[in-house]
C-alpha cells in the first residue's frame, strides 16, 4: 500500500476539525493506516499547530518557510512536490484552500485526482473505489481510482466522523523538512485579509443554531424559525440561498462563503447540504435535519433527520418546546 499523507489546514496555531476526519479517512483506505500529517507555514503558529498534532499523529512533517506564512496554494504546491514520496496518496480537505491546491499537485506529482470524496469502500487491486454526489445530492457516484502513480484526494467536511483508532497515537513525532523546500517563488502574492463586518447577532457565540435554507420558502417564513430559536435560546442562522434572496443578512450566513460556527445542536430546517454549507460547521455537533426531501443529502451527515415540511413541523415543534420548558419551571 502506499504512503498516506494528510495535508492539515490550520489558523492562529489551532488545527482545523478537518485532521480527524481526513485520519478517518485514511483508515478507510487501509485500516492498517498510519497517516502522516504535513503542515506548512511560518512562525510561532505552525510550530503550535505541529506541536499539537504530534501527540495524535504518528508522524508530523513541518514545513516552515516565510513565504508560507500566507497559505498560497501556488507556493505550497510546490514545497509538497519537492517532499512527498512518489506514488503518495494525500488527503486534503474539500474547502477552498483544498480546492485551489489539489488538482495543481496531482499534476504535478502525476498522480490520479478525486474530488469532493463522501465515502470510500476501500481498495481493490490497484484501484482505489470512492463514492462522490452529483447533481446536488441527488446521485451517487461510484469511482475507480488507479493508485499505480499514487492519488490526491479531497475530502469533504463532515463526511468522515471521528472514528475510535483513526489517529494513532504519535510515536514519531515532528520532522522538520523545511530545509527540503528550498526557495519558493510565486505569480500571485499575498494583499490583506478582508475580514467581514458584524450583523447584529454572533451566530458564532451559539451553542445551539437553527439554521434555513431554502425551504423556508419565503422571507416570512423566516419568523417561524425565530420563534423556535426563542424557544430554544438559539440564534437563527442560514445557507446561502436564503442571504442571496435577501431575507436575511450575510452575517447570519454559515459555509465556506459565511461565517464558521461551532455549536453543540445545529438544527437544518430546509437545507439541501451542500459540501459548500458543511463546511462552516465545526466541532462535530449534533446535527437535527428537517427536509421534506427524503433523498436531501443532509441526512447522509445528520445525526437525526426528520422528513417533514418544516413550515408545519417547526411551529409544532416550538409549541413543545415551549411547554416542556413551563413544565419545567414548575
Amino acid at each position: 500500500m502506499a504512503r498516506i499523507f494528510a495535508y492539515i489546514v490550520h489558523k492562529g496555531g489551532v488545527v482545523d476539525d478537518s485532521a480527524v476526519e481526513l485520519a478517518a479517512a485514511a483508515r478507510k483506505i487501509d485500516a492498517a493506516a498510519s497517516p502522516t500529517a504535513i503542515l506548512t507555514g511560518w512562525g510561532a503558529d505552525l510550530d503550535a499547530a505541529c506541536n499539537a498534532l504530534s501527540a495524535s499523529y504518528a508522524e508530523v512533517w513541518k514545513l516552515a518557510n516565510e513565504a508560507l506564512a500566507y497559505p498560497n496554494a501556488e507556493l505550497v504546491r510546490k514545497a509538497l512536490v519537492k517532499v512527498l514520496p512518489s506514488g503518495s496518496i494525500v488527503l486534503l480537505p474539500h474547502q477552498h484552500f483544498g480546492m485551489d491546491l489539489a488538482p495543481g499537485l496531482s499534476i504535478k506529482m502525476k498522480s490520479t485526482f478525486v474530488s469532493d470524496v463522501v465515502d470510500i469502500a476501500g481498495v481493490e487491486g490497484a484501484d482505489l473505489k470512492v463514492v462522490r454526489q452529483e447533481f446536488g445530492g441527488q446521485v451517487s457516484a461510484h469511482v475507480r481510482c488507479d493508485l499505480s502513480s499514487g492519488a490526491v484526494v479531497t475530502v469533504r467536511p463532515g463526511a468522515f466522523k471521528s472514528l475510535e483508532g483513526a489517529v494513532v497515537s504519535g510515536v514519531g513525532g515532528v520532522i522538520d523538512k523545511s530545509s527540503d523546500i528550498g526557495a519558493l517563488t510565486a505569480g500571485r502574492r499575498y494583499l490583506e485579509t478582508v475580514t467581514a463586518e458584524a450583523g447584529d447577532v454572533d451566530i458564532t457565540r451559539y451553542n445551539v443554531l437553527v439554521s434555513i435554507g431554502r425551504g423556508i420558502q419565503e422571507k416570512e417564513n423566516v419568523a417561524i424559525a425565530q420563534e423556535l430559536a426563542d424557544a430554544l435560546g438559539a440564534a437563527v442562522s442560514c445557507s446561502r440561498p436564503v442571504v442571496d434572496a435577501k431575507w436575511m443578512e450575510k452575517s447570519r450566513q454559515v459555509g465556506s462563503s459565511g461565517k464558521t460556527v461551532k455549536p453543540k445542536v445545529y438544527l437544518a430546517c430546509g437545507i439541501s447540504g451542500s459540501f459548500q454549507h458543511l463546511a462552516g460547521i465545526k466541532g462535530s455537533p449534533f446535527l437535527i435535519a428537517i427536509n421534506k426531501n427524503p433523498k436531501a443529502p443532509i441526512f447522509q451527515v445528520a445525526d437525526v433527520g426528520i422528513v417533514d415540511d418544516l413550515l408545519e413541523f417547526l411551529p409544532e415543534l416550538s409549541n413543545r418546546v415551549r411547554e416542556m420548558r413551563t413544565v419545567t419551571a414548575k
